[in-house]
């Protein structure tokens, strides 16, 4: 008991520095995602830093717990993110896999790897400000980071194996038809309107009943039309699963039904 007692607590603590050294967090506290001066703030800790996540770190305690919640009552199925950036959260996905001894499921990164679409100004006027603004085009690039640094970072933290499946493409041309064939954790970072619709269209009905649907950018109003694409989905679809919100941002449900 004495052994396995230490051998929990071990783990614990890897989860812990794994988390901080993803989103740059060792030596300094991370941007208060409520703060007004939260996007500058941003920039420099994470787009000028060597952060590989920008995930605040309760968004990671959030994923954590809904893998170990899939793996322990075994939901089957893999864990994709749409959107991956630097692949922070999809190497987390990969380390947890690991610590728990999971052998079967795979990890899907799915972007573009070359940056975020640009948007309708007509249909998506916030977004197309957004995506044209000073913050996007100077500082973020477009979060456009390429497959080879995001191979290289998985690489770093010793999680490139056959396990991870990166799927590589605008999401209205890879998604329709990504041999996915069931997923436990699927996790919305898009940003945008047809990003967040394109990928619950097409990976929505892959999702297992027990199993987790995160929306990054859910709470993120003042730019995106994010909250109506899922609110709009949910509503054709008929789905009443309980919207969980993990911070301001950031929301997840539970597919009770398939």
């Amino acid at each position: 008991m004495r052994m396995s007692s230490q051998i929990s607590r071990s783990t614990d603590l890897y989860i812990d520095l794994l988390k901080r050294s993803l989103t740059n967090t060792i030596f300094g506290d991370e941007p208060d995602v409520n703060n007004k001066n939260y996007v500058a703030a941003a920039i420099t800790h994470y787009q000028k830093g060597p952060a590989i996540s920008m995930l605040p770190l309760v968004r990671l305690d959030n994923l954590e717990f809904c893998i170990t919640d899939v793996v322990h009552r075994g939901v089957p199925g893999d864990l994709v993110e749409t959107g991956v950036w630097r692949g922070g959260a999809t190497i987390f996905m990969r380390a947890m896999l690991k610590i728990l001894g999971v052998t079967d499921r795979s990890v899907w990164a799915a972007d573009s790897f070359e940056g975020l679409p640009e948007p309708d100004a007509e249909k998506f006027p916030l977004e197309a400000q957004a995506f044209k603004s000073a913050a996007m085009t100077k500082y973020y690039n477009h979060l456009a980071v390429g497959l080879d640094e995001v191979r290289r970072n998985f690489e770093a933290y010793g999680m490139l194996d056959d396990q991870v499946k990166f799927l590589k493409g605008w999401f209205k041309d890879t998604l329709p038809n990504a041999p996915v064939r069931s997923i436990s954790v699927l996790r919305l970072d898009g940003d945008y309107y047809e990003s967040t619709r394109d990928a619950l269209t097409n990976l929505y009905d892959k999702v297992s009943a027990g199993g987790y649907v995160i929306v990054d950018d859910y709470g993120e109003d003042s730019w995106t039309y994010c909250r109506k694409a899922v609110e709009e989905f949910r509503l054709e679809r008929g789905i009443t699963d309980p919207i969980v919100r993990v911070d301001k941002p950031c929301v997840y449900w539970q597919k009770t039904k398939r």
